[in-house]
């Protein structure tokens, strides 16, 4: 037995099949928890319902992947898969009870209390578990024994990944490449020691010391890496294929499958399917309270512009929105003049053209109300890259690499640039690529909570004001 062998690592086969069954007793136990909060007695039908939520979870949960090996997986995207896995239960139930007409048999109360305890307990005990699991790991426990072929970038990455992360209890055992140290393509790296060429992996797989091996070979090494896999293919170990896409601009990228050939998507949206649905609802909720509050507001805005200068309440202009469709950004106007069209120039600080309301507005940024009704009507979203004018979208995406992948989400009203600070004038490009570059890390990390936290920023943050003119 080596020194990391233990029960944990002998028994991590039966984990998920342990997993199942705890499921099926907190699914239970919910169930018990809400009749225990709302007193009713335990009926032949609460044993119907219970029974079909526990065929229902269970099949989503498989479909969904739930009960897969998560060491190398998020805990947010556990409980997301757990929550999406359970809003299967209720929506059969409301079917269920629908069409047998049999929802009077049953208390809304209680179920509706079941519907909220039974993810919070799976989610709870994931979130236990994991934590759990992260402290033993640390301690040399439940460890898997890696290895990597390639001395690569791809490989200097992943050891340092090993290293920061101690949690995932993967302990690299060194790197192997069947070139000599003057060809290797990266300088020496202390966390990647080369311990041998291709065959001595291949030996040391066939006598158990390596339980999983990274392939980290470049995508020209294809005739190699075949050879090694084919070799590997007589072992027991678990073999990954670290993709060799740094020279690609990442975003979002996922795996897929078109027939039998695999695909990986290097540009994507994090808003697809259901998680779109969430992002939308967001918007409409939230957005329709802030509309309902600002809705006073805007009317004396509207009226004071009207009073203090001539020309109209409000400011059109063409902007770029999801996927690089047109649309009309409306504003309360703060300028003399309203720019469009193949040149435009940006407002500077002090710029003249800027009324003495209008500055006041800027500042404030309350003349960027009236998108808050684009938001409603799905033109905008509330967070999300902001729009840039037409006429800078065509000079910018020139200069900056990647620019238009800002227009697979949609615009947003505030956004993770203009909370760090980067709004304003982009005299100089760095401003702009400093904006984009935010851009793209909210659209890589987005999560509901990112959106929160960035609409908290807004309205609190220190550099909500910054650069502003």
């Amino acid at each position: 037995m080596t020194e990391t062998d233990g029960p944990l690592h002998r028994l991590e086969s039966w984990v998920c099949a342990s997993q199942r069954l705890v499921d099926v007793l907190l699914i239970i136990g919910a169930q018990l928890l809400a009749h225990a909060v709302y007193p009713e007695p335990w009926s032949e039908q609460t044993t119907t319902i219970t029974v079909i939520a526990l065929l229902v979870f269970g099949f989503s949960a498989e479909l969904s992947g739930l009960y897969r090996p998560w060491r190398t997986g998020t805990i947010l995207r556990e409980t997301k898969d757990a929550v999406l896995a359970w809003l299967a239960v209720p929506t059969v139930l409301f079917a269920f009870w629908f069409f047998t007409k049999t929802a009077a048999h049953y208390s809304r109360v209680a179920s509706f209390a079941w519907f909220i305890f039974a993810p919070l307990l799976l989610c709870g005990v994931r979130i236990g578990i994991r934590s759990v699991l992260r402290v033993l790991r640390v301690q040399g426990r439940n460890v898997r024994r890696v290895a990597i072929l390639g001395y690569t970038k791809d490989a200097e990455r992943l050891a340092e990944s090993f290293e920061a992360m101690p949690w995932l209890g993967l302990k690299l055992l060194g790197v192997y490449d069947d070139r000599s140290k003057d060809r290797l393509d990266v300088d020496n790296h202390p966390r990647c020691q080369v311990v041998g060429q291709s065959s001595d992996l291949i030996q040391d797989c066939h006598q158990g010391r390596i339980d999983a091996v990274y392939v980290a070979l470049p995508l020209r090494a294809e005739e190699r890496t075949a050879k090694v896999l084919a070799a590997l293919a007589d072992t027991t170990v678990t073999v990954y294929l670290v993709a060799d896409l740094l020279y690609f601009s990442l975003l979002n990228a996922q795996w897929g499958q078109v027939g039998s050939v695999p695909i990986v998507s290097l540009h994507d949206s994090p808003f697809r399917g259901v998680v779109g649905w969430i992002k939308r609802i967001e918007d409409l909720v939230l957005g329709g309270f802030i509309v309902a509050l600002t809705a006073l507001p805007m009317i004396c805005i509207a009226l004071a512009i009207k009073i203090k200068t001539p020309g109209p309440i409000f400011f059109q202009q063409w902007r770029y929105g999801l996927c690089g469709k047109k649309i009309r950004i409306l504003k309360f106007r703060t300028m003399t003049v309203c720019e469009d069209g193949p040149s435009v120039v940006q407002v500077k600080k002090d710029d003249v053209r800027v009324t003495t309301l209008g500055k006041f507005l800027r500042r404030t940024s309350l003349d960027e109300f009236p998108q808050f009704l684009q938001v409603l009507t799905g033109e905008l979203s509330l967070v999300g890259p902001r729009p840039h004018a037409v006429a800078h979208n065509e000079k910018y995406r020139e200069i900056i690499h990647g620019y238009m992948l800002r227009h697979i989400v949609k615009p947003g009203i505030t956004g993770w640039a203009q909370v760090n600070g980067w709004r304003g004038e982009t005299a100089e490009l760095v401003k702009m690529e400093q904006r984009v570059r935010h851009d793209m890390e909210y659209i890589r990390n987005w999560n509901l909570l990112l959106d929160l936290k960035i609409i908290l920023l807004t309205i609190f943050g220190s550099k909500k004001s910054q650069n502003a003119c």
